[in-house]
């Protein structure tokens, strides 16, 4: 931290919002707002001008989001740590946002005393995070649901693992080669891959 005060930017593109939060930083004794930024663009020029140790951000902007600005600060190699502030609880901004480089994550509809516990446990070093957006990344991080393949995009698969080319695979498993680029393209678009050494990478990782 910078000094006894715990130093803060507010970035949301809401001034009704910004001036709520600085009202309430304000009645405080160790929290002051050196800064503000309407919209993420202008919030890394914000904090590369008042060095704050914590900058409170919102993710929904027009133009430059809080995620990319989240991404843009951390890039700087600024020293403030980016604590979220948002509307929005479901886990593919949540993740974005953490991922950015944010190190704790709070919704709007949050109690004023759970915005002032979250940037005292930022400058702590902590990473507060709202429970139902706790949730939402829990839920995320459990890793997606299996993959399903059919029996025959497996033995394609299993035979691209062997090395075998489309039209060997048609005469090892009696079919046409156009059918087998069929299975080959389902069973791409299934696990995510673009071409056959990342399908036979795949195939090889998950026993295939």
């Amino acid at each position: 931290m910078s000094g006894e005060r715990i130093r803060v930017v507010l970035v949301d593109d809401h001034a009704v919002i910004r001036a709520g939060l600085a009202q309430l930083l304000a009645g405080t004794d160790d929290i002051e707002v050196v800064g503000e930024a309407d919209n993420g663009a202008t919030a890394l020029e914000v904090v590369r001008a008042t060095a704050p140790d914590v900058v409170l951000m919102d993710l929904q902007m027009p133009g430059v989001d809080g995620v990319t600005a989240t991404r843009n600060i951390r890039a700087a190699g600024l020293s403030a740590d980016v604590l979220v502030l948002t509307s929005y609880s479901d886990s593919e901004r949540i993740v974005g946002a953490l991922d950015a480089g944010a190190v704790g994550y709070l919704l709007k509809d949050a109690e004023p005393d759970d915005v002032l516990h979250g940037i005292r446990a930022v400058s702590r070093g902590e990473s507060p995070i709202h429970p139902r957006a706790a949730r939402a990344l829990l839920g995320a991080r459990s890793g997606p649901a299996p993959v399903q393949l059919t029996s025959r995009e497996s033995e394609v698969l299993a035979l691209v693992r062997e090395g075998l080319a489309n039209k060997q695979i048609a005469r090892r498993l009696g079919i046409s080669e156009r059918t087998v680029k069929a299975h080959l393209t389902s069973a791409f678009a299934r696990i995510g891959v673009t071409d056959r050494t990342q399908a036979a990478l795949w195939a090889e990782r998950n026993g295939i």
